[in-house]
This record gives C-alpha cells, sequence and structure tokens, in this order.
C-alpha cells in the first residue's frame, strides 16, 4: 500500500487521470482507509476547481515588482541545502 507522502506526490497525477491502473488502485485503496488522504485530495480537487474559475488577469505592476523583490532574496533555511 502506498504511504501518505506518496499520495501527497500522486496527487496530481491522480487528479489528472496519468496513473497507471495499478497505481490508481493502489492510490484509491489508501484514500478509502486514510481519513488525512481524504481530506487533502478533498482539498486538492476544491483547489483545482477554484483555480479553473480564477480570472486571468494581471497582477498589477507595483504588485508584481514586490513579489519579484521578495522572491530574488528569499534565501532557504540552513540545512535545506543551496
Amino acid at each position: 500500500m502506498l504511504t501518505c507522502r506518496e499520495i501527497t506526490a500522486l496527487v496530481t497525477d491522480y487528479l489528472e487521470g496519468r496513473l497507471t491502473f495499478g497505481q490508481r488502485v493502489r492510490f484509491q485503496l489508501h484514500v478509502g482507509m486514510c481519513r488525512s488522504c481524504r481530506r487533502y485530495l478533498s482539498q486538492m480537487r476544491a483547489t483545482v476547481r477554484m483555480l479553473g474559475k480564477v480570472p486571468d488577469e494581471p497582477l498589477p505592476p507595483d504588485v508584481e515588482d514586490a513579489m519579484l523583490k521578495q522572491f530574488r532574496t528569499w534565501k532557504k533555511p540552513p540545512g535545506e541545502g543551496g
């Protein structure tokens, strides 16, 4: 059976129908027995539904500039590698 960690790694492929039959069966078996993973799958489905409804509008320039500045200065915490 798959682990919860494996479920989180496979959830996108599952929702997009990219798992093999065997992977899909193992995924569904785990989700059927794990309340936390059922909740996670439900949250992911809701996220996909909501993102499909977000209008495709550009960010205001000041917001984009602020976000880019944050990303450029972002550093990983010690111990997480380069």
